[in-house]
């Protein structure tokens, strides 16, 4: 029988490929924006000792770095994206590489911005943003250095954390090169008993086959593959942990987490409220897992049978080409402008880069930088969630489209905090519009269990995960050493309280933490769960109220980061400082759950 081999990059569609030449021509182009930004570092450093003489010199600064902050940003995407594409090509690697340092050589070389900056009284400043109206397009940014002001050190110790940087991002590197280009995954029998090459975009594939032996032998061979490294990637994470403890310590955090909050303006209490909300509901999680065994009619449910879709005699299969379609379809309670700009990404401006190839970087992200358009990387199989992923990400490439459409480049980001509201809210409206299209009640049930799946993946899992990464910072500050025994302790007791008693908790299981990319972006996850959350009550919004709440959402998407995130949301139509939309999505998630049982009910 012959293998399903994963297919080398120049056997792909050119039209399923991103633009990058919308950034580059070619890597001469690059190579050219590359040493010009080499040749900006020395004027940025004579800045030093200027910022706060007077308005003019103020201005002056802020503008210079404005342009070198966006040449690097696209310099860095580009590399980055490139080497996304083969993270074996040992070119890209290189570019990227380069491109790293120089990011740090910018930051050593201007962290003199934020103390110079500080060291002019408040009284001062206002001043300065009364006598110029150009430099009051930086209030914002200047009023949120205002809040952080306890928390930058000196020019001198500022340059030293910049430098440290490169240093600092060792183990996340090491771990993207051993996930994506080094480990390699055995081959299994597929459903029709071909070998099939096991791969990080296949795996979620085949733990949804409903032959349950694929579904354990995908399992087993992941976990025995990562089982083989474990002492590696524990060296790793726990490293990557002590560079969050150091820069909290050098910036006079009490913690790592409130060092990777703050920064957002996102007090602890949000944190912690949501670990404690969504504890506080696992039995709607415990309960769905008991209909799971139940419907899949199990003595026992394991670990590699959660994925499996509950509804067989649905044909959900998706290519790239219908999810498309669905996209434009599911999106037009946003208006026409809205799926005007999301239809171009789609086709013309060839925002995505669909298919798996050897080599590429697993599972999906968007990404791009302020001068271009967005871009997205997938490895799409031709099944629902590929097509609920393609919804997820141009969510984010939407928000940074109208971000980068309406602010300066000073707001022209938001935060980590909101970005995940514009993904799920996006999966929403594509699952009300086919729950509404269509009048078959399996498919129904269908598109039900995928929202609770949804909810499950992207508020209950990832709020496990925050619980995890909140413990493991707290034993390695309070002293313990982390290693991979204790790694997987914890994480088996966890994985073991959120299933539930109905869910075998296999003891390969213990090792998933070693093969989660998120773990390396530091206080990341929680997001996911805060963002479906107040998804959850926009969509709502959306689609009961009409335009209001649309130009509501609308608005929220252009603000960028030019007021606080908390502030955005409110604005929007949801408080996320309160506990209220966490225990408002667990009733929805609740809500699903009993309306499956009692469609279920004869079965």
């Amino acid at each position: 029988m012959a293998t399903s081999a994963v297919p080398k990059r120049h056997e792909l569609p050119v039209e399923y490929t991103w633009n990058l030449e919308s950034f580059y021509a070619n890597d001469q182009e690059w190579e050219a924006d590359f040493k010009r930004l080499e040749g900006m570092l020395p004027t940025l450093a004579q800045l030093a000792g200027t910022i706060g003489q007077d308005a003019e010199s103020m201005l002056d600064a802020f503008q210079q770095r404005d342009e070198a902050s966006k040449l690097i940003e696209q310099l860095y995407v580009y590399a980055y994206l490139r080497q996304s594409e083969n993270t074996a090509n040992s070119n890209y690697q290189a570019l990227y590489e380069r491109v790293s340092s120089l990011y740090v050589r910018l930051g050593s070389t201007t962290a003199f911005f934020e103390p110079e900056i500080l060291a002019v009284s408040d009284e001062r400043l206002d001043e300065f943003l009364g006598s110029i109206a150009e430099l009051r397009v930086y209030e914002q940014a200047l009023s949120e250095l205002r809040r952080q002001r306890a928390h930058f050190r000196s020019a001198e110790i500022e340059a030293l954390l910049a430098e440290s940087g490169e240093m600092a991002r060792a183990p996340e590197v090491a771990f993207e090169m051993l996930n994506n280009a080094d480990l390699k995954f055995p081959v299994i029998k597929d459903e029709d008993g071909n070998d099939v090459e096991l791969s990080q975009g296949r795996y979620i594939v085949l733990m949804e086959s409903k032959n349950r032996d694929v579904r354990k032998a995908a399992f087993d061979a992941m976990y025995e593959t990562y089982g083989k490294v474990r002492n590696t990637t524990g060296s790793l994470l726990s490293s990557h942990i002590r560079t969050h403890i150091f820069y909290a310590n050098a910036r006079s955090y009490a913690s790592s987490i409130e060092a990777a909050l703050d920064p957002d303006a996102i007090p602890l209490t949000v944190y912690t409220n949501l670990i404690d909300t969504i504890n506080a509901n696992l039995h709607h999680l415990h309960r769905y897992m008991r209909l799971r065994k139940r419907l899949l009619k199990l003595d026992e449910l394991h670990m590699y049978d959660i994925y499996v879709p509950l509804i067989s005699d649905v044909e959900a299969k998706y290519t790239y080409d219908q999810a498309r379609d669905m996209m434009i379809a599911g999106m037009a309670p946003l208006g026409k402008d809205y799926v005007s700009a999301m239809r171009h990404g789609l086709y013309d401006g060839r925002w995505v880069d669909v298919y798996e190839n050897e080599g590429k970087r697993s599972g999906a992200f968007s990404y791009g930088a302020y001068t271009g358009q967005p871009f997205i990387l997938m490895n799409y199989q031709d099944n629902v969630e590929s097509m609920f992923t393609l919804a997820h990400e141009l969510g984010h490439s939407m928000h940074s489209f109208y971000t980068r459409s309406n602010q300066p480049y000073t707001y022209g980001h938001y935060t980590l905090f909101v970005a995940e509201v514009a993904s799920t809210l996006n999966e929403a409206l594509v699952v009300e519009h086919m729950l509404q299209t269509t009048d078959d009640r399996n498919l129904q049930l269908y598109l039900i269990n995928h929202r609770i799946e949804d909810f499950r993946r992207t508020m209950f899992r990832q709020v496990m995960f925050a619980e995890f990464e909140y413990e493991i910072h707290k034993r390695t500050e309070a002293g313990e050493a982390m290693t991979p025994e204790s790694f997987s302790e914890l994480y088996y007791e966890m994985n073991k309280r959120y299933h539930g008693p109905d869910v075998v908790s296999d003891e390969a299981i213990a090792l998933e933490w070693s093969r989660i990319p998120h773990f390396y972006s530091n206080f990341y996850v929680y997001k996911y769960a805060t963002g479906i959350a107040a998804s959850a009550a926009l969509s709502k919004q959306i689609l009961t109220e009409g335009q209001p709440a649309v130009d509501r959402y609308l608005n929220f998407l252009k603000g960028g980061s030019s007021k606080n995130s908390i502030e955005l949301l409110r604005e929007a139509g949801v408080d996320m400082e309160s506990p209220k939309p966490i225990q408002q999505a667990c009733d929805v998630f609740g809500e699903l759950v009993s309306r499956m049982e009692e469609l279920t009910a004869d079965i």
